[in-house]
């Protein structure tokens, strides 16, 4: 485990004034400890969109320009192994709001809104702790995402399936441009004095990248080594990263509108993205540039500043987190695991595994020639060193979601075509069918480039990984078949 803070410095600080560096210009710290005797927390939580680590300059990422992301991290701290629960927007989402799977809360497809019976930790706050809750900037997706054709639309009014107007006390999905205006109009609605948590959704860094006005210059971009180092991706990657920088100034506008508006006294802000970069082996993939995301937090005199942690966690494990923030217990029903603990130095107890699901992506349907970026059914698990993904419709050919017409992907096509494609990224985007079972040595292969599925010598990390998913399946009650069939010679094994 990395980390650079523990509990001795965590004592420290309850002796003693807490200064802040940049944020603590905006007032003076706090003694740690008072913040959670005197009244709830405020909580913000702002999402960037298809956002992969490590593209944060706080990361170690060279040509990358976030000075306020960084300042805000050095002040607090960063996650290196925060894992969606989907490499998809929606489901994501989904996980993230109600602390459980994607799965378990019954929303893989874009399309499907979040069922009324599942509770978000928003409601819990409001409930239990008499917080005003709001959403606002770019879409939630929860009210159901490109709902489709009129009898879709129908099904919906019929059936009341629009809800987040009744969870939340504010909700606006209008985009991140207006994002200044909305949190103005959320703090002019917003009780003196109350709690908060507020939810705030960027577009950034989504593709198409157009919003980088001067992004890093291509030939200075680091490839890292799941993808193939060419023109193309570099032009991609640069115009990425742009879009990055471009949310770290919106993310300074956040604060500044929240230190004018409620100040940042006895506020736990986070931010993380919903799901990793639309590129190759990224967004739609269960590798980790699909899921692995960035994750800041900050809170003054409660979160020690410098905090680096590689420890394993989930979009699950963010409901769980802010419910121990605000004091309340967590909900059996929820999965995840709350981190506070990790974000304060203390004594923590890790996940083993985290988890992951795959199903459709956007409004597809599915035809004869439907590719894998549109529909794909398949599950990973993860833990420190090892990973399973578990790949239910292999013979859907690869594509990536959302960037297949883009310079990258494009060069990638013609040199297959030309076979002259490096031999790793040939198996890996070019097979077909796909393997049924990958599993990857991150430790000897962090790319995840070399599937060791079958290997003698891996036979009983390959079982104990089969075995944590098919535990998380069932208990998830996940509509796919199990990854390790049930015996029919043994009594009651036979249909």
């Amino acid at each position: 485990m990395r980390t650079n803070f523990c509990a001795a410095f965590r004592r420290r600080l309850s002796a003693t004034v807490f200064p802040l560096g940049w944020i603590g210009s905006f007032f003076c710290g706090l003694p740690a400890g008072i913040a959670a005797e005197s009244t709830h927390p405020n909580i913000v939580f702002v999402l960037s969109d298809d956002h992969s680590y490590p593209y944060l300059g706080c990361y170690g990422e060279p040509e990358m320009k976030t000075p306020n992301l960084d300042r805000f991290a050095a002040e607090g701290f960063k996650g290196r192994r925060m894992f969606t629960a989907a490499p998809q927007c929606v489901p994501s989402r989904a996980s993230i709001l109600t602390g459980r799977s994607a799965v378990a809360c019954r929303i893989t497809r874009f399309s499907s809104p979040l069922p009324r019976d599942e509770i978000t930790f928003p409601e819990i706050l409001k409930k239990e702790a008499g917080y005003f809750v709001g959403v606002l900037g770019r879409s939630y997706h929860l009210d159901g995402s490109g709902r489709g054709p009129e009898v879709s639309q129908r099904v919906f009014e019929e059936a009341h399936m629009v809800t987040f107007k009744e969870r939340f006390d504010f909700v606006d999905a209008t985009g991140q441009e207006n994002v200044p205006m909305k949190m103005k109009e959320f703090f002019d609605q917003r009780p003196d004095k109350q709690p908060y948590f507020l939810w705030v959704n960027f577009s950034d860094p989504h593709h198409p990248w157009t919003t980088g006005q001067t992004p890093p210059d291509p030939a200075k971009v680091r490839v890292l080594g799941f993808l193939p180092d060419l023109p193309g991706v570099r032009k991609d990657l640069s115009e990425y990263m742009g879009e990055v920088e471009h949310a770290d100034a919106d993310f300074q506008t956040v604060l500044d509108i929240i230190k004018e508006r409620a100040g940042l006294e006895n506020t736990l802000i986070l931010f993380m993205g919903d799901n990793g970069m639309a590129f190759p082996s990224g967004k739609g993939n269960l590798h980790d540039p699909g899921l692995n995301v960035p994750l800041l937090a900050w809170w003054p005199g409660m979160i020690p500043p410098g905090g680096d942690s590689d420890v394993l966690m989930s979009g699950e494990d963010i409901g769980p987190t802010c419910l121990q923030a605000a004091g309340l217990a967590v909900p059996e029903r929820m999965s995840g695991v709350g981190f506070l603990p990790l974000l304060r130095g203390e004594e923590f107890k890790s996940r083993s595994y985290i988890f992951a699901e795959r199903g459709p992506h956007g409004g597809a349907t599915f035809t004869e020639n439907t590719l894998a970026s549109a529909v794909d059914y398949s599950r990973a698990v993860r833990s420190s060193r090892y990973k399973l993904i578990y790949n239910v419709t292999p013979n859907l050919a690869y594509a990536p979601v959302d960037s297949a017409g883009n310079p990258g992907w494009q060069e990638m096509v013609k040199a297959h075509a030309d076979q002259a494609l490096a031999s790793e990224f040939e198996t890996l985007y070019f097979t077909s069918p796909r393997p049924v079972y990958e599993i990857y040595d991150l430790e000897s292969d962090p790319a995840e480039l070399h599937n060791i599925a079958g290997q003698s010598e891996l036979k009983d990390t390959e079982r104990e990984l089969k075995e944590a998913l098919q535990r998380k399946m069932i208990l998830d009650f996940d509509y796919l078949p199990l990854p390790i069939p049930s015996d029919p010679k043994k009594k009651g094994g036979g249909a």
